[in-house]
């Protein structure tokens, strides 16, 4: 088979028919570039999980194959897997803008044993890695350094725009380079994936702007409040709005919040957010200052169980107490799945005395993706022959594809991807052609685990079921019992009131294990039967079953 029929791969591992965990993997002959790699936040069934990464066992079983990682922009779900990726794949160049970098930076901080000199490039740079030569593109987005890669593969060019809106009055007056993006149109685009995310929503996305001149009237209609603004500590051009109001009104900024404070920082660092120092007070000095002298900014937007905004609700932020002069702003969107944990932090905020104005309330955020008719500006743009929409659920997915073919494009040219999918263009033909192994990851602390895992459904039994911990105290001498059984139960059923029905199982216990030979007889055996009877009891009078540990200690 010949190159040009062999065609080009593109397979995904996450960021399709789901949001979150973006990974995609470019594939021409024995090469491959790998596009992103994020994560996604546990669902409620994940107890104890910190973050969900995509299965990179493809990616390991072809570590010798990978030439580089190309990162569109900072965003946790583009870049948050990353040092799990590096841990497998350590020698692999990163590629990634000026904020990008340093992002990434911060975060392998906190992987010490990743030794990794991510590559800041910049818009307009062309970089030849393997087969691929990789152009960098500029696009406007709800953080800085965002950039989309139009990538020269041996079948033709292949057009990634990464999370992306048409903004033409960008906080940082830096706007999407629509014209490179229309002469990279004129050598021919053989394939386009592009951020389906607001596929569903008509028109066009509000200007990042447009907040600035709503804060900005928030600020003067509260003059004599304490203005506390929860956003996303990504969202720098946010940040620089809210900075630049508070210099213009004199007040001081306050930040909290883990990471609105090391975004923060690492931002200003390398000159992305610019401010009067001067302006910013510690959190513990905050009684030196009227309300109407300060605004705290902070995470929690999204109800986050353990943000700032989170624990000021719960009363449990030290040295900020919600009062009657608070004017709490939620300066974002509601990401689905937590709209009952937002809900609960405002209604504790209310009930505090709190005033608050959320999105539909006010236009206190703006999207950082793109609008229908901004896609059809970046498909009549670009002009591609094929296309596959990405980053999206499934109905984003359809809603994405079916605007390309509104637009005269050829159905048989657009293939909706799942997850695991691989898909192989040549110039003539688009089409899936088979799988690879995909999935998730959970990871719990700094350790990755299966998904589904003994820990997990251990977890999940305790949290639906309850726990009863059996102890059996014998005698190290003789192996005889030394007292009854101890019983203790959680989650399922109380001590107190069903001291009968615990003096029952004691004795059916009691009754298994008092001709048992502990000298002689497997432990294990001994402690699997009595699991088996409780389980069998408990089921019987409750409907439950419970996570059954016994355990026998010996004694002198």
């Amino acid at each position: 088979m010949n190159k040009q029929q062999s065609g080009m791969k593109l397979s995904f591992l996450g960021g399709v028919g789901e949001i979150g965990k973006n990974l995609m993997v470019l594939e021409y002959n024995n090469e491959m570039l790998v596009i992103d790699s994020g994560l996604a936040f546990p669902s409620d069934d994940m107890p104890g999980i910190d973050i969900v990464i995509p299965d990179f066992t493809y990616l390991i079983n072809n570590r010798q194959k990978i030439k580089a990682i190309l990162i569109t922009h900072g965003h946790e779900d583009h870049i948050g897997a990353l040092p799990y990726l590096l841990r497998e794949l350590p020698n692999v160049p990163v590629y990634a803008s000026k904020l990008s970098v340093a992002l990434i930076e911060n975060k392998l901080k906190e992987h010490k044993k990743i030794k990794c000199k991510p590559i800041c490039v910049k818009p307009k740079q062309i970089v030849k890695i393997g087969s691929f030569q990789v152009e960098f593109v500029k696009v406007t987005h709800s953080i800085s350094g965002a950039m989309a890669f139009a990538i020269t593969t041996p079948v033709g060019v292949y057009f990634h725009t990464g999370d992306f809106k048409i903004d033409y009055t960008p906080i940082d007056g830096d706007a999407m380079d629509m014209v490179r993006i229309a002469e990279i149109s004129r050598k021919g685009v053989l394939l386009l994936t592009a951020d389906s995310t607001n596929a569903e929503r008509p028109g066009f996305s509000m200007s990042e702007r447009k907040v600035g001149a709503t804060l900005d009237n928030l600020f003067v209609q509260n003059a004599s409040k304490r203005i506390i603004i929860a956003t996303f500590a990504s969202n720098v051009h946010r940040i620089q709005q809210i900075l630049n109001i508070c210099e213009k009104y004199n007040r001081k900024i306050v930040f909290t919040g883990r990471s609105m404070l090391n975004i923060c920082e690492t931002a200003a660092k390398i000159g992305e957010l610019n401010f009067n120092k001067e302006i910013v007070v510690d959190v513990n000095n905050l009684d030196k200052y009227e309300d109407s002298q300060i605004c705290i900014l902070c995470t929690g937007s999204q109800g986050e169980e353990n943000s700032a905004l989170t624990r000021m609700a719960n009363g449990e932020f030290n040295k900020i107490e919600i009062g009657t002069n608070d004017y709490v702003i939620f300066s974002s969107s509601v990401i689905p799945g937590n709209e009952k944990e937002i809900n609960n932090v405002i209604n504790l905020l209310y009930s505090k005395g709190a005033s608050i104005i959320y999105e539909s309330l006010a236009e206190v955020h703006v999207s950082g993706h793109a609008y229908q008719e901004e896609l059809k500006t970046m498909h009549t743009l670009l002009k591609p022959k094929f296309f596959v929409p990405v980053h999206g659920e499934y109905r984003q997915l359809k809603a994405h594809s079916n605007l390309a073919r509104d637009l005269g494009m050829n159905e048989r040219n657009i293939v909706i991807p799942e997850l695991g999918d691989t898909i192989t263009i040549n110039k003539n033909v688009i089409k899936k052609s088979g799988t690879v192994p995909s999935g998730i990851k959970l990871v719990d602390g700094y350790e990755v685990s299966e998904a589904g895992g003994i820990v997990q459904r251990d977890r999940m039994q305790l949290a639906e079921e309850g726990i009863c911990v059996v102890t059996i105290t014998i005698s190290a001498k003789n192996g005889s019992l030394t007292s009854k059984p101890d019983i203790l139960t959680r989650g399922f059923m109380t001590i107190k009131g069903n001291e009968d029905m615990i003096e029952e199982v004691r004795d059916m216990i009691l009754n298994q294990i008092i001709t048992a030979n502990f000298k002689t007889q497997d432990w294990a055996m001994i402690k699997g039967s009595i699991k088996k009877t409780l389980q069998s009891y408990f089921f019987k009078k409750f409907k439950r079953k419970p996570l059954i540990i016994p355990m026998i200690i010996e004694t002198n």
